[in-house]
């Protein structure tokens, strides 16, 4: 059984239609008890930092998410989700405390003319770990979809999976051990964002 955790994400409901398109047995979650028999958990998000970190810790789940990790069970963060792993964020001044699972900031992306931000839309990703099992069938160069002005920055590069160009390079994937996690949005992705899901599930089997 795979864990999606609900804290009113906007997102929610197309992750939990893509994981099910690639078999997974889904269990929409909102407390941190319903994590204990899980075989793997999915972190999504849209929005900001802190309404995620703020929402987790009502819900008691800011705890239950670092036990998980700790327990050596596969963990996927999704945007938000992925940024929520780090120490801190630059978004509106921030205040929440990240999960502090990887060191670094989230930071927005610099202003550059011609560069939009937020980046919306289609980019490609650059495979840093082609032995990452979440990239497993997923050419170097594949497209994938972006909505976001914020992306996380690691103090230690060895966990970068996929990085993209955008006004200059950005981690647009991380891994580490049983840790996975993207700032783009599998379940917009298409056929690859797909794979990259089946892949995942697959580690939880």
């Amino acid at each position: 059984m795979i864990a999606l955790i609900d804290y009113d994400s906007g997102n929610l409901r197309s992750a939990h239609k893509a994981l099910l398109q690639v078999g997974a047995d889904v269990r929409v979650v909102r407390h941190g008890h319903e994590l204990a028999d899980a075989h793997a958990v999915v972190l999504p998000g849209v929005g900001a930092f802190d309404d995620c970190v703020n929402a987790l810790a009502k819900q008691e789940l800011l705890g239950s998410v670092k036990d998980f990790i700790k327990s050596g069970r596969p963990f996927l963060g999704i945007c938000v989700g992925y940024q929520a792993l780090f120490d801190r964020s630059e978004e509106f001044n921030s205040c929440a405390l990240g999960l502090g699972i990887f060191g670094g900031s989230v930071v927005r992306f610099q202003e550059q003319p011609g560069l939009k931000i937020p980046q919306i839309g289609w980019n490609t990703l650059k495979i840093e770990q082609p032995d990452c099992p979440l990239f497993r069938g997923i050419a170097d160069g594949s497209h994938v979809y972006f909505v976001h002005s914020f992306h996380p920055k690691p103090i230690d590069p060895s966990i970068v999976a996929t990085s993209t160009d955008y006004g200059g390079s950005f981690a647009s994937a991380v891994w580490k051990d049983n840790v996975y996690a993207t700032q783009f949005h599998p379940e917009k992705s298409q056929g690859v964002g797909l794979q990259l899901l089946k892949n995942f599930v697959d580690l939880a089997t």
